[in-house]
């Protein structure tokens, strides 16, 4: 297992270093100064290239990625160009409702898949189970942002039972909570109608193993075998759309953020971009991808605990 989590680590590494260099790359070259965009287009060459220096824009790019990359590794993001506050301070005030936005969501969408693909896989063929296959292609069809704005409308602006947009803080957990409600259900329902297909789909297979039919010879039920067996070696696929869900969920939110005006990462990368802050965009676009891999080494982990062929075979 120290191997197979060494092995991973490496992975890991080279995975982050790869995206810095594509991030950092991507951003130098789209078109637009950040300096001539906050002085405007009357601004003199003089006074856009005095910026530029103050901004940290006129080194090498070679020089100013590793500078870049140094501070991500002492915790220093750098300096915003909007607003004027370290960048580490932006994202920890910003990270206290998207990560949460993110679970919530992610446990939403595993609490209606799990129970629904399984329900799917046991009653196959049935009126149930083409009645949910149905239901499930119905929500990965529909846009999540349409159906966020359907939600504000019904619950928010007709029954008034939730606000349609914005945050309270964490100073009152039961408000917060409330005021992510909305946006954590618009972003689960697409995520669990894929979850739930995908769990059915992994059932079936799992449940035409002959491994399974020696315990129905042996004399288990239906149900026990696909508790006791099946369930069990049909995770791994899930496990795999879980864990890019709550990358995506935590990464992609930016859409449904903006619909609720949430104060999230999303919607300060959106920002970031919309006013060139590309410190910002850099930063935590950079952060969003160590999120995802860190996820992704996480899910491998546990691979190996749910299957331990895999640490052999390692």
């Amino acid at each position: 297992m120290a191997g197979f989590i060494a092995g991973r680590l490496v992975s890991l590494a080279l995975s982050l270093l790869a995206a810095s260099i594509v991030i950092f790359v991507v951003l130098e070259i789209v078109p637009g100064d950040p300096a001539q965009f906050m002085l405007g287009l009357n601004a003199t060459p003089e006074a856009v290239e005095r910026l530029r220096e103050t901004l940290g824009l006129t080194g090498h790019p070679v020089e100013r990625y590793f500078a870049w990359l140094f501070g991500l590794f002492r915790g220093d993001f750098g300096i915003s160009y909007t607003y004027k506050v370290p960048v580490a301070q932006l994202i920890a005030d910003r990270i206290w409702i998207s990560l949460p936005l993110a679970i919530y969501a992610l446990a939403l969408s595993t609490l209606i898949a799990f129970p629904v693909g399984i329900l799917a896989a046991a009653k196959r063929n049935s009126a149930a189970d083409v009645s949910i296959m149905g239901l499930t292609q119905l929500g990965v069809a529909i846009p999540n942002f349409w159906f966020a704005m359907l939600l504000v409308l019904f619950f928010a602006v007709t029954l008034r039972w939730f606000s349609a947009g914005g945050f309270p803080g964490w100073q009152d957990p039961l408000m917060a909570i409330k005021a992510l409600t909305l946006p954590a259900i618009a972003l689960a329902l697409p995520q669990a109608s894929i979850l739930a297909r995908v769990m059915r789909s992994s059932l079936l297979d799992t449940l035409g193993e002959d491994y399974i039919r020696s315990a129905r010879a042996k004399g288990l039920t239906e149900r026990q075998a696909l508790w006791r067996h099946a369930l069990r070696n049909a995770l791994i696929p899930v496990l795999t759309i879980i864990g890019l869900q709550f990358s995506f969920l935590l990464a992609g939110a930016i859409i449904i953020e903006n619909v609720f005006f949430l104060p999230g990462l999303g919607r300060l990368v959106f920002q970031g971009i919309t006013s060139r802050d590309l410190i910002v965009v850099k930063s935590v676009v950079m952060l969003l991808v160590f999120a995802v891999v860190v996820v992704t080494f996480v899910v491998d982990v546990t691979y190996a605990l749910v299957d331990p062929r895999l640490r052999r075979a390692r």
